[in-house]
């Protein structure tokens, strides 16, 4: 007799080779949902605390969601900014029905929020359409949030004449890392990009030493006489190549464009990879104006809104969180 209820997993219990052929054959499946995600995540106790759980129905997964909560050294900032963040949304089985999300969401919600260092808030950064299991997040307790996003089609995309013009212009070359000492030269140029432009927290250079070190990343790096000018860092999977972090001195090298011809590089790489998709991981809230939007619209890609869903655990803190992040931005 099948039995009619799916049931809750935790790591210890999930089955890897079901969970990455759930990610692999998932309609919303992303790299950031594989074990191999998780495992990286794992690795940096220091920084982050991941956690993953599994709808199962019938002995077999029909859902999973990996995350992570963020952790500060400082007490006082882990007190006013933890988060939890679930980057590409949650993988859904073809033929998982909207009680198995609901179930999955309503004991992740409830599992997260217990504890006296529970997240403030829970962020799903949807990078595919979920609009088929929009019910089951609303049930569980999810607000709907738009957010914009441009998916780049590497085989056939169509640059802006614009982009062909500097691309043709730039004398600079594209290469990919070859050792550790290029890792934290890149990681200045991104580092002054947050401090002074972004104004949202930046991981740590253990952060992406460890994306390298461990294979999981590629960083594209854009040189010019010899030096790093800009680059990106990107991870894969079968169907996508995701820009995680890219950055340029645009102002200081307006003749050789670094932000265009790392951007560039990393579609190259997702046509050379086979890869059918080139995402950009976000573009900004719709009506808001964005200049990131402007500079990823010339690259050819489809503007998609499959936004974010976000639960707060916490209101108050929540609140004045979003008051201090928007006072930051302006200045």
């Amino acid at each position: 007799m099948q039995n009619l209820m799916a049931h809750i997993l935790t790591y210890d219990q999930i089955d890897r080779q079901q969970w990455s052929e759930l990610v692999r054959t998932s309609e919303t499946g992303t790299w950031f949902q594989s074990p191999e995600a998780y495992d990286f995540f794992a690795s940096m106790p220091e920084l982050m605390e991941p956690f993953v759980y599994a709808a199962e129905k019938d002995g077999k997964l029909c859902a999973v969601c990996v995350g992570y909560v963020t952790k500060e050294r400082s007490a006082i900032r882990q007190f006013f900014t933890r988060r939890a963040i679930i980057i590409g949304g949650v993988a859904v089985g073809n033929d998982c029905s909207n009680e198995e999300v609901k179930l999955l969401l309503s004991t992740l919600n409830f599992q997260l929020s217990t504890g006296s260092n529970a997240p403030i808030y829970i962020e799903t950064r949807n990078f595919n359409d979920f609009s088929p299991w929009k019910e089951a997040f609303e049930a569980a307790g999810f607000a709907y949030k738009p957010h914009l996003n441009f998916h780049v089609d590497p085989a056939s995309n169509i640059l802006s004449d614009n982009r062909k013009r500097q691309l043709k212009k730039s004398d600079a070359i594209t290469e990919l890392a070859v050792s550790e000492l290029e890792i934290r030269e890149w990681y200045k140029v991104l580092a002054e990009l947050y401090r002074t432009k972004v104004k949202t927290p930046l991981w740590p250079i253990e952060f992406f030493l460890k994306a390298y070190r461990q294979g999981i990343a590629k960083f594209l790096f854009v040189k010019h006489q010899g030096h790093i000018i800009g680059g990106s860092m990107v991870v894969a999977d079968e169907r996508t190549v995701y820009e995680w972090f890219e950055c340029g001195r645009n102002s200081e090298y307006k003749d050789q464009y670094p932000s265009v011809m790392a951007t560039y590089a990393g579609i190259q790489l997702a046509k050379q990879s086979g890869c059918k998709r080139y995402d950009m991981m976000g573009a900004g809230e719709p009506g808001v104006p964005y200049g990131v939007r402007d500079f990823k619209a010339e690259f050819g890609g489809k503007l998609v809104e499959h936004g974010r869903f976000i639960y707060v655990t916490k209101p108050l803190l929540y609140k004045i969180g979003t008051i201090v992040v928007k006072i930051l931005k302006r200045k």
